[in-house]
């Protein structure tokens, strides 16, 4: 079959459930007219995609090239799945960033050397890969932005990270399912950009609770997603995938998903252990070393991030300043402000 990713497409105002392959664009609804948005595939996922495999063999429209509507400005990529669901995350699963953030961040024994705690942080990664559990936490869909959208700094928050990621679609329900089972459950990959305002992840004044991943992570525009969802069937291995990012075109992150703490089938498994995984649902499976905070270097205004995943396309976003307009809820509170 004819490799094809699945997006979502703004084509001269109008918001179209698209089909590519390389630089042709279909409108699926040219194959399957009872489709209107992209999550409507999930309903009969397999059967869906033999149908427009079918189709790209003998298109009755002929494609438009994105290429060419990009250059005229009549095209805007959205997030591929719509309507955009939660997205469930796990943190600290790239046993290499583990070690670099635990030195970068100081997370250890009081006055331990570097070398200290990149001995400890490795010790309790193998140790948990061994007998513990994925850390997971979850993020809004008003923070998923598009493959092409420029990143929003807040107003209130510095220090904000890169984190690219592969994302994984989930295709059906999936509940207490076994290891050997979840890659069952996948409808297929796409990239994220999981970005962290890391000032904001402490709380001093809440120390039993200490970090909050909402606000950190959540900000407009911090989670970019796409170009397109690649089904499963296109990518025979998802531990065997290059992630690599640019920052103004300098490399900063270069790894392969084969250095995942916990692998894909082992983070649905885990997830489904706890929550009904739903079909659109997205879940990001952690960022390898290279991050800002390793590099003592964040994103600022005018900067560009370029990002690919093998098989998965490309993000391009360029960075925009904080707006210089507070909130009125941090408006309204001085000591807010500091953060």
């Amino acid at each position: 079959m004819t490799l094809f990713g699945i997006g979502t497409f703004v084509l001269d105002g109008t918001v179209i459930p698209g089909l590519v392959n390389g630089d042709d664009l279909h409108d699926v609804r040219s194959a399957l007219p009872a489709v209107s948005l992209t999550a409507d595939l999930f309903a009969e996922w397999e059967a869906n995609l033999d149908r427009l495999g079918d189709y790209l063999a003998a298109p009755a429209v002929a494609p438009q090239s994105l290429q060419a509507l990009d250059a005229a400005g009549r095209l805007r990529v959205l997030p591929p799945v719509q309507p955009v669901g939660p997205v469930l995350a796990a943190g600290a699963n790239y046993r290499d960033h583990i070690i670099e953030m635990s030195v970068a961040h100081r997370l250890g024994k009081d006055g331990a050397s570097d070398a200290q705690l990149r001995a400890d942080a490795a010790a309790e990664i193998d140790a948990r890969i061994r007998t513990g559990n994925p850390y997971v936490w979850t993020g809004i869909p008003s923070a998923v932005s598009g493959a092409y959208d420029d990143v929003q700094l807040p107003d209130v928050g510095a220090d904000v990270d890169w984190e690219l990621e592969l994302g994984v679609v989930i295709g059906r329900n999936a509940h207490r399912v076994s290891v050997e089972d979840a890659l069952d459950h996948v409808a297929g990959y796409t990239m994220v950009n999981d970005l962290t305002a890391r000032t904001l992840v402490p709380r001093d004044d809440m120390a039993k609770i200490g970090t909050d991943w909402f606000r950190a992570k959540n900000q407009r525009t911090f989670f970019p997603t796409g170009p397109v969802l690649v089904p499963s069937r296109f990518v025979p291995d998802p531990s065997d995938l290059r992630i690599q990012l640019r920052l103004n075109g300098q490399v900063m992150q270069d790894a392969t998903t084969a250095g995942l703490a916990f692998d894909v089938p082992s983070l649905i498994s885990y997830v489904s252990s706890v929550a009904i995984l739903q079909p659109g649902d997205l879940l990001i499976t952690g960022s390898p070393a290279g991050n800002g905070s390793h590099w003592k270097r964040f994103l600022r205004d005018g900067d560009v991030l370029e990002s690919t995943i093998t098989g998965l396309g490309a993000q391009r976003n360029v960075v925009r300043g904080p707006s210089g307009t507070l909130p009125p809820w941090q408006a309204s509170r001085v000591n807010a402000v500091s953060e």
